[in-house]
């Protein structure tokens, strides 16, 4: 339950005198006069960034990026907008970008600023010159809203940047900076802004402790589009996952890696993610997850130990803890594992998280492997859904994720056994069909009779 204070505002214009000058009044218009048949968009000089959000930046969008603290949401919206306006994306005719902060000072941005322009202009090797900064870059340090939009009418930005929306209050409301009512009114302001002016608003978004946007969800109804950047904080790959796009795909994932010069693409992360894969090693499996419309090969890796509880461990890293529990029950009960002593853990490794029932047959693989000290074939993948009666279900866009690990160098793949012949297997890749859990193992654990194996040892 959050308190909320309902008071009348100062006056009864207040809502027109803060947005003055800045809108127009909206009038009725046929189909046939509304001007563009598509959307407008920026395209963005980082790769990774446009691909999550449909191809670039639509134009008069409101754009809401969450994250946990210090994850690298600053760094990457300022580094988007300082390459911008290097590519000339942003110029007078366009208006310039606003960067209005209400948790760091201007000094602290400019350090930024001038760390990725170091990486950006030298390759990170020579000074950046004090007297070359980008002209149509303007930064602010303010949380009134009313302020900020009096600072919105004297620039005329094509950008604005609000970092965060939890800082940002309107002083006719009674109510503390970061409350419901706070924050709602303050994103409806600054999206009737966006819609009837044709700036795009960037909002970087607190999270609570379970991960998501602070607030009853009220800041994902009001935008366009709603990004999370994730990963683990003690390692360098970060993912930056859309959850909701008007105008592209939802769960469209860009890889990006943390320096110290900024925010640096990953164009392949799945050998980013496969880089310290010790091969042959018993509990490690490949699989073939799909983020988007993105193929990611990744590294599942499994673990039983003895237990002296009376509940062993279910620990899964990366993995939903309900997922395993079903893959744990169904290798005890079907294939005869004796796993109610074993503690169980599963590791995805790189700090992806792994939602879609694609990977559970490299799940069950892991965890049987490491119950028998057995590897797998280092050259096969493990693609497919677990039933409860240990049979393997068919998986969407299966031959995409072939193609992706056909072009990482794997000889084989695992994959449910299709009742209805319609494509072709892409080729540079032998498939191998199994019909349940315990007939996969077979194929793909090495003490299986070397007949079975897809590279002959």
């Amino acid at each position: 339950m959050v308190e909320e204070v309902i008071a009348a505002p100062s006056s009864s214009t207040a809502a027109a005198v803060s947005l003055r000058g800045l809108t127009s009044r909206s009038r009725p218009l046929r189909l046939e006069e509304i001007p563009g048949a598509a959307e407008d968009r920026w395209i963005l000089p980082m790769v990774e960034f446009a691909r999550v959000l449909g191809g670039g930046i639509v134009r008069g969008s409101v754009v809401l990026l969450g994250g946990d603290p210090g994850i690298g949401k600053s760094t990457l919206l300022l580094q988007m907008a300082l390459e911008m306006i290097q590519q000339g994306q942003i110029s007078a005719a366009t208006g310039p970008v606003l960067y209005v902060s209400g948790e760091e000072s201007e000094r602290q941005i400019k350090m930024r600023a001038l760390r990725l322009l170091r990486q950006m202009e030298q390759g990170g090797e020579n000074e950046h010159r004090g007297d070359s900064f980008p002209e149509h870059l303007f930064l602010v340090t303010e949380t009134n809203l009313d302020i900020i939009l009096d600072h919105i009418n004297d620039i005329k930005p094509g950008l604005v940047i609000i970092d965060s929306i939890q800082t940002v209050y309107l002083p006719a409301l009674q109510s503390s900076a970061g409350s419901v009512s706070q924050v709602r009114e303050c994103a409806s302001r600054l999206r009737e802004l966006a819609k009837t002016s044709g700036m795009t608003v960037f909002m970087i978004g607190h999270v609570t402790k379970e991960g998501m946007i602070a607030g009853p969800r009220v800041l994902e109804h009001i935008v366009d589009t709603v990004l999370y950047l994730e990963g683990d904080r003690y390692q360098a790959v970060r993912l930056l996952r859309s959850v909701k796009n008007r105008f592209g795909a939802t769960s469209e994932v860009g890889v990006f890696e943390m320096r110290e010069t900024g925010m640096a693409e990953v164009p392949n992360p799945s050998e980013v993610f496969l880089a310290e894969r010790m091969v042959n090693a018993p509990g490690s499996a490949i699989a073939v997850t799909m983020e988007g419309t993105r193929p990611l090969l990744v590294e599942i890796q499994g673990l039983t130990s003895p237990s002296n509880l009376g509940n062993p461990r279910r620990t899964p890293n990366g993995l939903d803890v309900n997922r395993l529990l079903l893959i744990v029950a169904v290798l005890t009960r079907r294939l005869g594992l004796r796993l109610s002593d074993q503690d169980v853990f599963v590791n995805v490794v790189g700090g992806l998280r792994i939602a879609e029932p694609a990977a559970d047959l490299a799940v069950a693989a892991a965890i049987a492997s490491s119950y028998r000290d057995v590897p797998i074939r280092a050259d096969t993948v493990l693609i497919g859904e677990i039933g409860l009666s240990g049979e393997l279900r068919w998986v969407a866009q299966m031959n995409a994720r072939l193609r992706e690990a056909a072009k990482l160098g794997f000889k084989a793949a695992i994959v449910p056994r299709r009742l209805r012949r319609i494509d072709p297997w892409p080729e540079g890749i032998e498939v191998l069909e199994a019909r349940s859990l315990r007939e996969a193992l077979r194929l793909a654990l090495l003490d299986s009779s070397a007949k079975s194996s897809p590279s002959g040892s």
